[in-house]
């Protein structure tokens, strides 16, 4: 009758209808969940190391990827019996629940499926209404076109609530049972199935008996449905329930916080950690941290990376003890700017190898030293004169890697260490000064480890390709499947050869410290080890960094606030926990030798530097194939002698007939008078024969003062001013030298030239004389002056 009203009618209809399917595909939000999640960090196995609670107090872990069989069979008998076969809902059980609510008179029961309850928890549990219900019922069909069954699963057990601040089977598992779900019993997967029903009523520490029979009814209804047998059964009610929740993993607390740092949108972090090596250098820290603790020293960290495959495999960012009061344990010094101490030291030596600026046996001086007012001292305040460079390095000597830097230059070092990754030397070299080879500068234990790691690599690469290859100066990456691609840029010739390295890391496993106890290097598994320790001024830090054919281990020993202890060195505090370490990890093969890039020269046995003429004694030695060596050896001359080589003479005195020559082994004044006391097979040169002394032979040499050196003198306790001890080396000590100070005679010395002094305020001129008439004049100035 009237068309138009029926035509709008339908209009209606079908509006509401698409209105309807519109919410029906657009009723689930994106994402499903806004919470906030727990940031976890696994090793490479999965194993849980270290985790952050949620921002919101939860502990709440990412979504699960897996669940153990267990759980989900737990979980379906005591939730949803029939969650495969339904598409979201169970009409039995919405009308069984219907039922029991309105004879009860209120809601007792659900009829929720597992899909349902999923629904309530995306709704963040609305009041339990029938209006509610129906919501959920057309959001849990939903639910069931959108994703799968086994995707439904994860969603809810990685969402459900599990009593006080647990949200999620995964975090469940490791609060109430201290391990992942992948390990948990019958039992417990039995008890963790039964919490979210109530979680607020039941769970570990809250109404157990209740708990104990919710559990024990699920696990006779598993075996019922003959999900477990009889055995398992009758063993798995006679397990005990957790009696409160375990405090979660926190055995890697600063890669996690270094971790997020890095990569602040992840919260799931898979790293190269082997939980195993973990476990044990945690246990080795702790051991060692509870003895360094009775000298006031506080923290400790450690790092080891696998050479080859350029991971991190275990990282401890300080000490795991934490007192009562702190003690910076939080700092991670890992990435912490220190002190280096000596742990430069094998760099130059390698760069100088590599440069053709050094032999592994040239001798080096160690000898007091004095330039431009920095005075170095070596360790033991001793000097052997002059010590080859290879041992200079294995025991670690102050005076001849200063020597080295002078001759290598400052510039060129720093340019080559930020080359191979101390990003942090950042100062000028005027700045930093010799001392930076002594501990003048500063640099990261990750950046020290990772440079030591690519030499390593670059030598295992060549052994195996005889190429060189960019990605073996890559920084180390401790995310699992992940590269760190921060390349070193490289030129066609490489920043250390393989033979250099090779060289480097012999001479640093060939350490013959005086004040090393060899009982702990036993502990280093019985293999070849390259190492090397530092200590910084102050005994603020201490160091040991190793390196195996397949590891790099470092330590590093000290206080967070950079106070200084006493004992606190890298040789007492630092090696013995890198020894251990090593001890504990397996054992590696020694480096092969790169023969393709060495060759052998000539060199003089007792100067190492290249043969010449004069050198009688000569030996075949191995060194970099590529460097341009001109370094001969200058300490052998030749010598005129009488017939019985007692006497020198020259042409003179004697007819050149009746003179032999001969080569001398002869090295500077200074240098001779501290290398005899260390060599006592070296020979002095024979003195002159009566009468044939040359007018002009160099037998006398400052020691201290050099000449333009600025010398203050300091009062003594009593009010008095102190003196300085002026001393000289004398090839002929029993010569008597005498000291004028200004023209003034102040005093004469014979076999021991030392003199205490205490000259005015001003400049002065030393001038020494022997009886042989040989002079030596030293202008110096005192800045004290005399009250």
């Amino acid at each position: 009758m009237y068309p138009i009203f029926k035509h709008k009618k339908t209009s209606i209809v079908l509006i509401i209808f698409l209105g309807l399917l519109m919410w029906f595909l657009l009723c689930l939000p994106k994402p499903l969940f806004k919470d906030a999640y727990s940031i976890i960090l696994n090793d490479k196995n999965e194993n849980l190391l270290s985790a952050k609670i949620a921002r919101d107090g939860q502990w709440r872990f990412p979504e699960s990827n897996t669940l153990n069989p267990k759980f989900v069979y737990s979980i379906l008998a005591f939730e949803d019996e029939y969650f495969f076969q339904h598409k979201g809902i169970n009409p039995f059980s919405i009308y069984r629940a219907f039922k029991q609510n309105k004879k009860a008179g209120k809601v007792v029961s659900g009829g929720s499926t597992i899909t349902m309850q999923l629904t309530r928890l995306i709704r963040q549990n609305q009041k339990r209404t029938y209006n509610e219900k129906f919501i959920e019922v057309i959001m849990a069909l939903r639910v069931e076109l959108t994703y799968s069954k086994s995707e439904i699963l994860k969603l809810y057990s990685s969402h459900a609530p599990f009593g006080t601040n647990v949200v999620g089977v995964d975090a469940a598992s490791w609060r109430y049972f201290g391990r992942s779900l992948s390990e948990l019993s019958w039992a417990e997967c039995a008890t963790l199935a039964v919490l979210p029903n109530s979680p607020s009523i039941i769970y570990p520490g809250k109404n157990q008996e209740k708990l104990k029979r919710k559990r024990d009814k699920l696990l006779n209804k598993l075996f019922v449905l003959k999900c477990i047998d009889e055995e398992t059964y009758l063993l798995s009610i006679q397990e005990p329930l957790p009696q409160k929740p375990f405090a979660l993993p926190n055995k890697s607390r600063h890669l996690l916080n270094r971790a997020l740092n890095e990569n602040s949108a992840e919260n799931n972090f898979q790293t190269t950690i082997d939980a195993e090596i973990q476990n044990r250098l945690l246990e080795i820290l702790t051991k060692h941290a509870s003895l360094l603790k009775q000298n006031e020293i506080h923290n400790a960290c450690a790092l080891v990376l696998d050479i080859n495959k350029n991971e991190v495999v275990s990282y401890i960012g300080n000490t795991p003890i934490k007192d009562k009061e702190p003690h910076g344990e939080d700092v991670d010094v890992i990435i912490s700017n220190r002190s280096t101490g000596s742990l430069l030291k094998p760099y130059l030596y390698g760069f100088m190898l590599n440069d053709g600026q050094l032999l592994p046996n040239m001798l080096v001086p160690d000898i007091p030293t004095q330039i431009a007012g920095y005075v170095p001292q070596n360790f033991d305040f001793t000097y052997d004169g002059a010590v080859p460079a290879k041992q200079a390095l294995s025991r670690s000597l102050n005076i001849p890697a200063v020597k080295m830097l002078q001759q290598y230059t400052i510039d060129k070092f720093l340019d080559r260490l930020k080359q191979i990754g101390l990003s942090s030397m950042n100062r000028s070299a005027d700045n930093y000064g010799l001392s930076l080879i002594l501990g003048g500068g500063e640099a990261k234990l990750w950046d020290m480890c990772s440079a030591y790691a690519s030499m390593a690599r670059v030598l295992n690469h060549y052994n195996e390709s005889k190429n060189y290859h960019i990605s073996d100066w890559d920084k180390p990456h401790y995310l699992l499947n992940t590269e760190s691609k921060q390349f070193i840029k490289q030129s066609n010739a490489p920043l250390l050869s393989a033979s250099s390295i090779w060289l480097t890391f012999e001479a640093m496993a060939e350490v013959g410290r005086p004040d090393i106890d060899a009982s702990w290097q036993r502990l280093g598994n019985a293999q070849k080890i390259a190492w090397k320790t530092g200590t910084s001024f102050g005994f603020r830090d201490g160091w040991a960094i190793g390196i195996s054919g397949n590891y790099v281990v470092g330590v590093w020993v000290g206080n967070a606030d950079g106070e200084g202890r006493p004992g606190l060195t890298g040789i007492s505090a630092a090696a013995p926990i890198l020894f251990e370490i090593f001890g504990s990890l397996p054992k590696s093969n020694w480096f092969k030798m790169p023969v393709n890039d060495l060759k052998t020269v000539e060199v003089c046995k007792q100067s190492g530097c290249l043969a010449s003429q004069y050198c009688n004694d000569v030996k075949k030695e191995r060194i970099p194939k590529n460097s341009i060596v001109s370094i001969t050896c200058s300490y052998h001359k030749p010598i005129h002698v009488d017939a019985s080589e007692q006497y020198r003479v020259t042409d003179a005195c004697v007819s050149p007939l009746d003179m032999k020559t001969i080569s001398w082994f002869v090295l500077p004044p200074v240098q001779e008078y501290y290398f005899k006391t260390k060599n006592p097979m070296y020979k002095s040169l024979p003195p002159y024969k009566l009468g044939c002394a040359p007018e002009i032979e160099k037998s006398m040499e400052m020691i201290y003062p050099k000449a333009g050196t600025v010398i203050y003198i300091p009062y003594e306790l009593s009010g008095e001013q102190g003196k300085t001890v002026f001393e000289i080396a004398h090839r002929n000590p029993s010569n008597s030298v005498f000291w004028h100070i200004d023209g003034v005679l102040v005093g004469t010395t014979k076999d021991i030239h030392q003199l205490g002094l205490n000259p005015t305020k001003g400049k002065h001129i030393l001038s020494l004389s022997d009886n042989t008439g040989e002079t030596l004049n030293i202008p110096f100035e005192v800045v004290s002056e005399k009250k």
